[in-house]
Order: structure tokens, then sequence, then C-alpha cells
């Protein structure tokens, strides 16, 4: 999966910030996406963020495989750097990473990269819906902080990630 490196560069450590709604994170993994993974990393019987602190690389690969890269059907995108931005998306901020280029694509918003969501991506010039889902992308991180302005202090850096993927 050439799109992991890139992720990895873009994820730091273990954070958790009381401002950060996804809680506590590791490489970008945060405690509730792990909990879908169910493994108890450090073995005392509970899901928390001790087992945050201790997840590596390997953890990384392996939830973004699963609940990422497969969710968005990304080995069916033909340009790898919309298939990045794309997932990216959705690890960054969930359904809405595949809810909103639906929309783009004038398609059922379901939140779910089926067949007619593959076929219309790739139906699509690469370059064009590349910009098209990086503009809806700063858009929505504009509205988060127009929302909550209390995230006004992590946009910068999300509009830096969503810069270097473009």
């Amino acid at each position: 999966m050439e799109f992991l490196p890139k992720l990895l560069a873009l994820e730091g450590g273990f954070v958790n910030d009381p401002l950060d709604k996804g809680g506590a994170t590791n490489m970008g993994i945060s405690l509730g996406a792990w909990r879908q993974m169910g493994y108890d990393k450090d073995g005392d019987g509970d899901l928390d963020k001790e087992d945050i602190r201790m997840l590596d690389k390997e953890d990384v690969e392996m939830v973004l495989k699963k609940f990422y890269w497969d969710r968005w059907r990304a080995d069916e995108i033909r340009d790898q750097k919309l298939a990045d931005m794309l997932v990216d998306w959705l690890w960054c901020s969930g359904k809405w990473g595949i809810v909103i280029p639906q929309r783009l694509l004038s398609i059922d918003d379901d939140g779910i990269a089926g067949c007619n969501t593959i076929t219309a991506v790739n139906a699509f010039v690469p370059g064009k819906f590349l910009i098209s889902v990086y503009n809806a992308r700063l858009a929505f991180i504009r509205a988060i902080v127009r929302r909550d302005f209390r995230q006004q202090r992590f946009a910068k850096g999300w509009i830096n990630r969503v810069n270097s993927l473009l």
C-alpha cells in the first residue's frame, strides 16, 4: 500500500489533547478506531489509552487497510494521488470522507464506496476531481472551525496536510 509511508509522515506520536475530538491518538489512530479492532494490546483486559500508547507501524497498517483503504476500495481507484486524498479524508473525518466526494460526483451519498462510486470516481478526469476533492476538504475544515472556533488551533496543520497530498 503506497499510501502508508505518506500517512506515517503526516501523523505524529501519542497525543491526548482535550480539545481534539478524537481523544487519545497515536500515529492518527484514535481509541474509537482501535476499539473496532478489538485488540487489547497491553493485555490488561480493557481497551484504553494505554493500548493507544503502544501502537506501532504494523498496527497502523492493519487499521488503515481494514477500515480506510478497503472501505474506499482504493485499490480500484486508478489515480494514486486521488486514492490517497480520498482515503486520508476518510481517515481524518470518518464517513464525510466518502459522503462529500459522493455529493461532488452527484451520486447517492450513502457513505459506502460501492461499484457506482468507484465507477464515477474513475470516470472523472483524475486531476480535475482531485482539485474538487481538495477544495471540498478545505471548505470542510473551514466549516469545522466556524462551528467550533476552538478547533482553529488545528486548522493550519489540517490545511498543510491536505496541501501535502495535492
